[in-house]
């Protein structure tokens, strides 16, 4: 038998049950040597190019003391990578209390792109999630628990806590009241008009607190956004109305998470505090919340030769078809033949079965043998939970599948090998291609490359702005429903191509 002749039972199959097709199919598929080779292909292209980027990878850091390892992201309580800069005027609270002060004022100073080389331009403005309010903490160690009630710069006021949790309050843009409250180890952030008719935003739990905490006014601002990058921004707020309930000490003054020059001396873009009469003009920069792309190195770099490794998938779900349908084996409507809804079902269950063994096989190997290598270089890595790299494994399987059945389903309708190969990968391959390339991101959302998104591995926060780039690891859909498009794909081709092989059976 020529090795890429597929296994053909002379016994008659019209009456054979959908095991047996099933059976039946699968022996054709592993006596090709062809197709078996391309699965494998598949699987060394993409774990090779993984393995060499993370290889290839060394981050470096210019500190105080000199240029070295970057040093590793910051965590919060629940494990994420977090940013936790801002300026702190602040009291020691024992026991409990309550902070109360009014935003009369919030402005700002943005650094845009330059528009002569070399000369900064910085003109006034607040970026949206600016932020200035009320927040206690333990202590001012980065990374612990805390609750805030702020203002922010275009989404109203807010009650965040603990990095990841935000709950919108009212849509006030203007001066208002805002009042922070402990009870043991609960916080409740409170909003007002005019500083009489109060509002709850929300109350949460913060388990463990201390006795003595710090409470007071913080002020933040994350960098403008410039396409994949950011830029100095700060934000100067005006606090008044301040009165302390449990609190009657000197303010403290600290610019937490502050970094220094490469001096070890100078602080870079530091915060401040101004005193005029009985207001506090408190500015700061950076965020509170979580650290997305700026968090380390992605998990899904180690795939991202996957959409080179399903070119192989792609080419042998093909020929599983038309091999057969060339040498007049489909679609004859002989007596021998298994009905078409049952052999097209078979070849399906088939291919997908066998390409989603080959996509776990790559994501289960390349994604932690190349994390490890990464942290072997000393590199930051985005923290990744189990679920989540459990996600991006078998979703990346699944993906290989999705995109096997959808090249049958393709081959099943044309009927042609090189038009179907060339439309698979016309709508899996090109358009991740230049969604990467920032031509036409909108293709992965409406063509079956949006299942690519099942691999992104930096979570997404709505109380963050990021640039919703594939350099970034953000894809226009969540992961689940990316996948779902591709499946829609696989399932309407499929489903098509059964549909018209049904008509040609003789009735």
């Amino acid at each position: 038998m020529n090795p890429f002749t597929p296994h053909r039972s002379s016994q008659r199959v019209e009456q054979d049950g959908f095991p047996q097709v099933l059976r039946a199919e699968w022996t054709k598929f592993r006596t090709v040597r062809g197709w078996v080779l391309a699965m494998a292909a598949s699987v060394l292209v993409t774990v090779s190019l993984g393995l060499l980027i993370a290889g290839g990878a060394h981050s470096a850091c210019v500190t105080g003391k000199g240029e070295g390892p970057c040093p590793a992201p910051l965590v919060g309580p629940d494990g994420t990578a977090v940013n936790d800069r801002y300026y702190f005027v602040h009291q020691p609270l024992k026991g409990n209390g309550s902070i109360t002060a009014r935003v009369s004022d919030m402005t700002g100073q943005i650094r845009l792109p330059d528009v002569v080389p070399g000369v900064r331009k910085v003109e006034e403005g607040v970026v949206p999630w600016a932020k200035a309010g009320l927040l206690v903490r333990p202590s001012l160690k980065q990374g612990t628990p805390y609750a805030a009630v702020m203002l922010t710069g275009a989404h109203g006021v807010r009650m965040q806590h603990n990095y990841i949790h935000d709950v919108p309050g009212g849509p006030h843009n203007g001066p208002q009241w805002l009042r922070l409250t402990r009870s043991g180890d609960t916080i409740t952030g409170y909003e007002s008009d005019d500083g009489k008719r109060w509002t709850e935003v929300s109350t949460v739990k913060l388990t463990g607190l201390p006795e003595t905490v710090e409470i007071g006014l913080f002020a933040a601002s994350p960098g403008v956004l410039w396409e994949m990058a950011q830029a100095f921004a700060q934000v100067t707020a005006t606090f008044d109305q301040i009165k302390l309930q449990g609190a009657n000490g000197s303010w403290r003054r600290d610019d937490v998470g502050v970094v220094m020059e490469s001096d070890g001396k100078t602080p870079h873009h530091p915060g401040g505090v101004v005193e005029s009469g009985d207001k506090l003009l408190v500015t700061g920069v950076g965020d509170i919340g979580p650290a997305t792309v700026g968090g380390g190195l992605r998990a899904d770099l180690m795939l991202i030769g996957g959409v080179v490794g399903l070119i192989p998938v792609l080419v042998a779900a093909v020929m599983f078809f038309t091999a057969e349908h060339r040498r007049g084996l489909i679609g004859t409507g002989l007596p021998a033949e298994p009905h078409p809804a049952r052999l097209l079902a078979a070849k399906a269950a088939v291919v997908g079965a066998v390409a989603f063994v080959a996509g776990l096989v790559t994501s289960g190997v390349v994604v932690p043998v190349g994390l490890a290598m990464l942290r072997a270089n000393q590199n930051p890595i985005q923290p990744i939970t189990l679920g989540t790299e459990l996600r991006v494994i078998i979703g990346y399987a699944a993906l290989t599948a999705a995109a096997a059945v959808l090249a049958l389903g393709l081959a099943a309708l044309v009927q042609r090998a090189v038009v179907a190969i060339g439309l698979a990968i016309g709508l899996v391959v090109v358009p991740y291609l230049l969604a990467t390339a920032g031509l036409a991101p909108w293709l992965l959302v409406i063509t079956p490359a949006a299942g690519f998104a099942i691999t992104q591995s930096v979570p997404t926060f709505a109380h963050v702005d990021v640039n919703m780039s594939l350099l970034g690891s953000y894809y226009p859909l969540p992961p689940w429903a990316g996948l779902a498009v591709t499946c829609a794909y696989a399932a309407l081709a499929l489903g098509a191509a059964i549909a018209a092989h049904r008509r040609k059976v003789p009735s």
